[in-house]
């Protein structure tokens, strides 16, 4: 072996052996949070199921700050059959809401719409059932809608707005982009994205990844809104998540539909024009 090739192999060992450095992050690279089912209960409903003056105990601390996971659980009832040991997440909220997965839904036997977390009105229903009482839920149970937290200044970093839809590309072993992701903005928000279980499991997706915003601008980029085409919507309750996607632009909506109290707020900030048009 000449000089030459020595020299060669001696610089390639020193550099496998020297220790590397890591890539820096881009500017709109998002931490990814696979929530699994859980529970969120009104403090009424923490007494009906757990015992006269309960309360909920901390387990473990979660990412967005004053979230936790509960030492507390419950069994979820369906027509069809029943899920065990649900976490229930604390602190206790205005409303009770249940957030499963598809495939838990077709396990119970329901089917919980699609929507963003607070959009309850019409949803699906179930039996909770705890250690000291059950509670038959008529509404709260949903399918939640793949959202990002952020706080204003990664808002700002990231060329985005609250209540804006993007999309968000995951490279891996199965790499896939995910569509009309809500971009959720408030100042107490630690910057991750939040997909569930049936998503993660689809694109072989583990706690800690991270995706990239490849809809919206980047720092310096024009501002680029996520607009659809108007649209006719014949649904009796209209949510938030039926009109965001629809900034500026003219929604026909059944005369007798109702709208909830997000939906409501949507529209106004978002400057979207309503026409109410008789079913037929």
């Amino acid at each position: 072996m000449n000089e030459q090739a020595i020299i060669k192999i001696v610089n390639d060992v020193i550099a496998e052996l020297l220790p590397k450095k890591e890539a820096a992050p881009t500017p709109n690279e998002i931490p990814i949070g696979i929530s699994a089912r859980h529970i969120h209960l009104q403090q009424e409903h923490v007494e009906q199921l757990f015992g006269k003056g309960a309360t909920l105990s901390v387990k473990k601390m979660l990412a967005q700050p004053g979230q936790f996971a509960a030492h507390e659980t419950l069994q979820v009832v369906g027509p069809k059959g029943s899920i065990q040991n649900v976490r229930v997440l604390g602190p206790t909220r205005t409303f009770t809401q249940i957030e499963i997965s598809h495939t838990d839904a077709i396990a119970l036997g329901i089917q919980p719409p699609l929507r963003e977390s607070g959009e309850i009105a019409g949803s699906a229903s179930c039996i909770l059932v705890g250690p000291r009482g059950s509670l038959i839920l008529q509404e709260g149970v949903i399918i939640a809608q793949a959202h990002i937290h952020m706080a204003p200044a990664d808002a700002q970093q990231l060329g985005v707005q609250n209540g804006q839809y993007v999309s968000v590309k995951v490279q891996g072993r199965r790499p896939i982009t995910f569509e009309q992701v809500k971009i959720r903005v408030a100042d107490h928000y630690h910057l991750e994205m939040h997909i569930d279980t049936d998503e993660a499991n689809a694109a072989f997706i583990q706690q800690g990844e991270t995706g990239t915003i490849i809809t919206g601008k980047m720092a310096g980029e024009p501002y680029n809104n996520f607009v659809s085409p108007p649209i006719k919507i014949n649904h009796k309750i209209i949510t938030a998540n039926d009109v965001s996607r629809y900034q500026g632009e003219t929604v026909i909506v059944p005369k007798e539909a109702r709208l909830t109290a997000l939906a409501k707020e949507a529209v106004e900030k978002l400057e979207i024009e309503l026409q109410f048009h008789e079913k037929g």
